[in-house]
């Protein structure tokens, strides 16, 4: 809402913060919608980081006054908060009922829509050699099955799919999708090991995951095996 800033040496002056200063434009022009879009919302004290915003969350038409400038503030109809979180980090359960009836909440799950088959839409539009990706999120999905542990498909939507390489791809898993499992399987890293990338390429895209012949030795034709005739 606001609170002091640093100004120089000693010294601190009162400043609006993101949700103060949004509000004002949102009331300036109130045939336009804003949104603040708060990342990551469980993560912070959010008794102690709303702290006005409990009650106008819910009372639009009312206003406040601030703890530290003590002006009436009012939020907004036209302003909207999204806030999103990950529940297999940490449970929903740690919201307080307070905040949880203030808000919507809508899960965005792999194996649902809109994100369903959204990974092997892009890839089959984008990078077709390797749609076979998708088979092997799902095939990790299907495995894990628990949506809030899931794989999701942000990893391999890359903005330039040219970059999209097999050798990419496997860097990607070894250090993004492994430690993400790697939390889960902490107890038992040998199960862990079925997930490393070569094993699921096997078992959810074997026909791609052939490997490629041996390169032929110079001189070891079928010519060279042919039998001569020795005058």
């Amino acid at each position: 809402m606001e609170g002091f800033r640093p100004t120089g040496a000693g010294s601190f002056s009162l400043r609006p913060g993101p949700v103060k200063r949004l509000a004002s434009k949102a009331s300036q022009q109130p045939d336009k919608r804003f949104v603040l879009l708060i990342d990551e919302i469980n993560r912070g004290n959010l008794a102690k980081v709303f702290g006005e915003l409990y009650y106008l969350l819910e009372y639009r038409d009312e206003a406040i006054t601030l703890q530290y400038s003590e002006e009436p503030f009012r939020l907004p109809t036209n302003l909207f908060i999204v806030g999103t979180m990950n529940t297999a980090d940490r449970s929903i359960a740690l919201l307080d009922m307070a905040i949880r009836r203030r808000f919507r909440f809508v899960d965005l799950l792999p194996d649902h829509l809109p994100l369903k088959g959204l990974l092997r839409r892009f890839l089959d539009q984008k990078a077709p050699d390797m749609a076979f990706l998708a088979d092997m999120v799902d095939y990790v999905n299907r495995q894990l099955d628990d949506p809030h542990a899931s794989i999701g498909p942000s990893h391999f939507l890359v903005k330039d799919t040219r970059t999209l390489t097999e050798e990419k791809a496997e860097v990607t898993w070894r250090h993004s999708i492994m430690p993400a499992l790697a939390d889960r399987f902490f107890d038992t890293p040998n199960e862990l090991k079925r997930f490393e990338y070569q094993a699921v390429r096997n078992q959810a895209a074997p026909e791609d995951a052939a490997a490629p012949a041996p390169a032929p030795v110079p001189g070891d034709t079928e010519e060279d095996d042919a039998p001569t005739d020795v005058d």
